[in-house]
């Protein structure tokens, strides 16, 4: 049995007042709460719309706040990466 698998890599992100949608480039969209990322969360629009998608869309990074996603992580429900040993998984 073959089974396909897609590694998910960004390809944009928006925001509204409260979500981060990471659109993947083979058309899937993880809607994620900012509250799961609290430098994001108070971050500003103007520091939030300042990222870099990063290794072919293997992360995102925000140079202003010091911040970095890995997108397989965050598809496998990891969040909080904003200190060292702090990576847990949403419950």
């Amino acid at each position: 049995m073959n089974t396909l698998s897609l590694k998910p890599l960004a390809k944009n992100i928006c925001f509204d007042s409260d979500t981060m949608t990471v659109e993947l480039i083979d058309g899937r969209a993880l809607i994620v709460p900012l509250a799961y990322f609290p430098r994001l969360l108070n971050a500003s629009s103007e520091q939030r719309s300042h990222f870099t998608i990063s290794g072919g869309g293997i992360g995102i990074h925000w140079d202003d706040i010091d911040e970095d996603i890995n997108v397989e992580y965050l598809m496998m429900g990891y969040v909080d990466g904003t200190h060292p040993g702090n990576l847990r998984k949403a419950a």
